[in-house]
């Protein structure tokens, strides 16, 4: 394992009732919020009114922002950043799912910044302060509760960037596992693919000496696979949103990686879809991810071997390492698809007439990807092969 240093200072405040923690910890930092949230759920569920209670009972002026969108852009944030500057305002609340807390992370840095907030997120310059903020998380899906990563969409560009700084952890973030109770079907899906495939991106690294870390990997994929079929048939199940909602923070806080760093290569690829046609993170990633697992399977067949075995309850006996591999790989896709994730970009009535697009965009940067250095060639096979 290589040299590394482990910081993470969100709080972390979860289970039943937890909403009460705004009392104690949103005056630490003002008497001015800006509230962000998405298209309008929090107040069909009653989170809304919740929220906007406590923010009087603790004498705050609040401002908000509402309409973040599922893949959010950057034309949202700049409206955040306007806000935040022209009614100086001390501290951000975001009440949603991944989505709304990577805007309000650009938000919260781009209100220091005296420059155009895309720099920040191309990494042209790189946020040194950030507003405070918190969360309310409300969809188990992207970890991004608990790290300080964000993911923005220039719409305008058709260009879509993961980003981050050290200034934009969240100081604190609530998890109730009741306030996922409302999440369709659908987007719960999402969300289980999305954190399964952070796991899996951490999973495929080159560095030597991770047993533990990999069994970290392993028994999470285990504890969201045994979890999910259970949850999709019960969604108001509180143990059930419970373990999946602390699943999507795990995955992505950086505990599971210490001492190496994963690959993160099917993630680009599928930012390049979702800038271009809009579609769920997850669904793209469910499409995808398995078609990247096979086109790259020959760099270390032992690594998929481990994880179809441990994982997958694989019988490798007689059989090849890449045999084992590929039988975990389809193993992967199907419990995927037997949860009601899509497997192929035509179930978006995505054909290959924008594929030469898609693969400018997740090239932009040139070759990326750490287990997998990936060129246009071989994003362009990708897409072929998953179509």
């Amino acid at each position: 394992m290589e040299n590394f240093i482990y910081r993470n200072p969100t709080k972390l405040i979860f289970g039943k009732g937890q909403i009460e923690a705004l009392k104690t910890e949103i005056p630490k930092y003002g008497s001015k919020v800006l509230l962000v949230y998405g298209g309008g759920s929090i107040k069909n569920n009653g989170l809304y009114e919740k929220v906007m209670t406590i923010l009087e009972e603790i004498n705050v002026g609040v401002f908000e922002l509402s309409g973040v969108e599922p893949n959010p852009r950057l034309t949202t944030a700049e409206k955040g950043i306007e806000i935040c500057k022209s009614e100086q305002i001390d501290f951000i609340l975001a009440v949603g799912g991944g989505s709304v807390i990577d805007c309000t992370k650009l938000i919260a840095a781009g209100s220091k910044y005296d420059g155009e907030a895309w720099d920040l997120v191309i990494k042209k310059a790189f946020a040194k302060e950030a507003l405070p903020f918190g969360t309310i998380l409300t969809i188990a899906a992207t970890g991004s509760e608990m790290n300080s990563g964000s993911v923005i969409t220039n719409w305008e560009t058709n260009e879509k960037h993961g980003w981050g700084s050290s200034v934009t952890f969240p100081q604190f973030s609530i998890l109730d596992p009741v306030n996922t109770f409302t999440v369709p079907k659908n987007q719960t899906i999402y969300g289980i693919v999305d954190m399964m495939s952070h796991v899996l991106e951490h999973y495929f690294h080159l560095v030597e000496n991770t047993q533990f870390q990999d069994r970290m990997c392993e028994s999470l994929l285990i504890t969201i696979m045994e979890t999910a079929p259970k949850l999709l048939q019960d969604l108001e199940n509180y143990e059930y949103r419970a373990t999946i909602l602390y699943c999507g923070t795990m995955a992505l806080n950086g505990i599971l990686n210490m001492g190496y760093a994963g690959d993160w290569g099917s993630h680009n690829i599928e930012h390049a879809v979702s800038a271009i046609y809009d579609i769920p993170h997850g669904g793209g990633l469910a499409i995808l991810f398995p078609h990247w697992m096979e086109y790259n399977l020959h760099i270390k067949p032992a690594r998929f071997k481990q994880l179809a075995e441990r994982v997958f309850n694989v019988n490798a006996e007689g059989k090849s390492d890449e045999e084992v591999g590929l039988e975990g790989i389809r193993k992967l896709r199907e419990f995927w698809n037997s949860i009601g994730a899509p497997s192929r970009l035509s179930d978006y009535k995505i054909d290959d007439s924008k594929l030469e697009l898609m693969t400018d965009k997740a090239t932009i940067n040139g070759e990326f990807g750490r287990f997998a250095r990936l060129n246009k060639e071989d994003v362009m096979a990708i897409y072929r092969a998953s179509l």
